[in-house]
Formats: structure tokens, C-alpha cells, sequence
């Protein structure tokens, strides 16, 4: 098994940027949703409820961001706020501070965005970490749950067979917004490893990922496409374990240690999950 593909998310909701290499550290990707758009009281903006972050594309510069928008005539560079306010956001259940970038990049996102709206960059003294429900907590970014997010190209060929079996139209990875692409492995083989090795790095596998409307949008305009994947996931891929309530497509996992990966890396199964995960039964 190797690396296919690697990407980061620099802004939460915003495009996927493909990487050749990528540094990970306890928080995962490096630039990897490190900025997060919220709304004027602090509250995190995805494309569950902000279809226009799809097109939002972030490049990561030295000491900031680049940010353009098929909305915006001219993109904005953003330096990293050093010094700057210190303000609650709120990510699901988590509250925590975080930095504000300046008026001009919270004008520049509101224009984009179409709403009232505000950047905030995680700096090093942002404390969120992930639950302990799934093991021992850890140092997370603006994410939803966890540092990183593996999937599997061959699972991605089984779920699109279901879903042409049932007359749909196939789907992208890129609809899954993964920061680990892996080629090489079984169909839904990740659900029995517990941990892998990835070059130098190593990833504890925690949790499945339970998806979301996201996966039905088309990840440059943010517009919603139709059922497909979650309808097709409803039929084989729905969790029976009762501290999961939704269907699964992919693993959180949490770094054990600093590293580089980059696509080619080989991965070695270091750690099983001999029972998988407990799937319900079709109707």
C-alpha cells in the first residue's frame, strides 16, 4: 500500500489543496484548517450552511494565506495576526480562543461569502483537543472531530459500484475532502486497522468518519447534486455501533508522532482492529 494523494484544507470548508509532501504534527496536515470562517458572533461556517466557502480557495504563503473567489474580482493576501485580539469561536461544542485577522480580511470574506462574516486563525496558544470519548484527547485544528483523515481509493470503487447499481452517477474523493488518500488496500480495509505507518509517521486510527450533506455538493460551486453518496452509504455503511449514528465512509486518526509524508510513502499495517466495525444489515 502506498500514498495516492495528499491534501489540506487551509481555510475549514474552503477548497482542497493537493500537496506532494506534507510536515504533520499532533494537529495533523500542516496548514490544514488552521483558518475558520464564522459568522458575526463567533460561530464556525461550513458548507453545511455556507454553500459559497466551496469556493473559497486558500494558498498557504509564507507567514499567511492567499485568498480568491470566483465571487471576488481580486484575491487578499492575509498575514498571520501576531498580537492581535484573542476571541471565543465556537466549532460544534467546543469553545476556545482563537486570533482575529484584520478588518480587511474579514470585509474581503463577508463580500465573498455573501454574509457577515470573520477569519480567525489557530495560533500555538489555541487549546482544543479532541474528545475523550475515543481515547486519550489530543491537540486538534479547526476540524470537525480530528487532526487527520484517511481514506481509501478501493472503497471509493466499491461504494461508486453501489451507487451505478442503483442508477446513480459516481463520485469524486474530493466530495469526502480526506487529507490521506491510500491506494493498494482492500475494499474497506480500514475498518480493521487500528494503526498504520506511513514513511516515518505513525496514526492511530480512532473513530470511522460518520458523513454529512457535504459529501453531496459539488466541491467548487457548493451546490447540492443530489442523494448520492449518502443514500448508497444508508444501504451498506451504516454504523451499528450505538456511539455512531450515521453512515461511514473513512477513519479520523490522531499522530503519534512529528513527521513528513509524501505521496509513494509505503504503509504498513502496525496495529489491527481484528473485528472491524459493526455494520447494520441492509434492509
Amino acid at each position: 500500500m502506498q500514498i495516492a494523494s495528499l491534501f489540506i484544507h487551509p481555510v475549514k470548508g474552503g477548497r482542497a489543496i493537493h500537496c506532494d509532501a506534507a510536515p504533520v504534527t499532533a494537529r495533523g496536515l500542516v496548514s490544514d484548517r488552521r483558518w475558520l470562517a464564522t459568522d458575526a458572533h463567533g460561530v464556525f461556517l461550513t458548507q453545511r450552511n455556507c454553500d459559497a466557502l466551496a469556493e473559497i480557495t486558500a494558498t498557504p504563503l509564507p507567514g499567511g494565506i492567499r485568498l480568491a473567489s470566483e465571487a471576488m474580482e481580486t484575491a487578499i493576501d492575509v498575514s498571520i495576526p501576531e498580537g492581535a485580539s484573542r476571541q471565543s469561536v465556537t466549532v460544534w461544542k467546543d469553545n476556545f480562543e482563537a486570533v482575529l485577522a484584520g478588518p480587511a480580511a474579514c470585509a474581503w470574506l463577508s463580500a465573498a461569502l455573501g454574509r457577515d462574516a470573520q477569519l480567525y486563525f489557530m495560533d500555538a496558544d489555541a487549546e482544543r483537543q479532541t474528545s475523550d470519548k475515543w481515547g486519550d484527547p489530543a491537540p486538534v485544528s479547526f476540524a470537525d472531530a480530528f487532526p487527520v483523515l484517511i481514506t481509501t481509493s478501493a472503497s471509493l470503487v466499491a461504494l461508486n459500484h453501489e451507487i451505478i447499481r442503483n442508477g446513480g452517477a459516481t463520485v469524486g474523493m474530493e466530495r469526502f475532502r480526506p487529507n490521506i488518500v491510500i491506494d493498494g488496500a482492500e475494499p474497506w480495509a480500514e475498518d480493521y486497522w487500528k494503526t498504520i505507518r506511513l514513511g516515518a509517521v505513525v496514526l492511530d486510527l480512532v473513530k470511522p468518519c460518520d458523513r454529512c450533506v457535504v459529501t453531496t455538493k459539488d466541491q467548487q460551486s457548493g451546490k447540492t447534486l443530489g442523494k448520492e453518496p449518502l443514500a448508497s452509504l444508508a444501504r451498506i455503511r451504516r454504523s451499528a455501533d450505538p456511539r455512531i449514528n450515521g453512515v461511514l465512509f473513512g477513519w479520523n486518526a490522531v499522530p503519534r508522532n512529528d513527521g513528513e509524508i509524501a505521496v509513494g510513502d509505503l504503509i504498513a499495517v502496525v496495529g489491527e482492529r481484528p473485528e472491524g466495525w459493526p455494520l447494520a444489515l441492509s434492509d
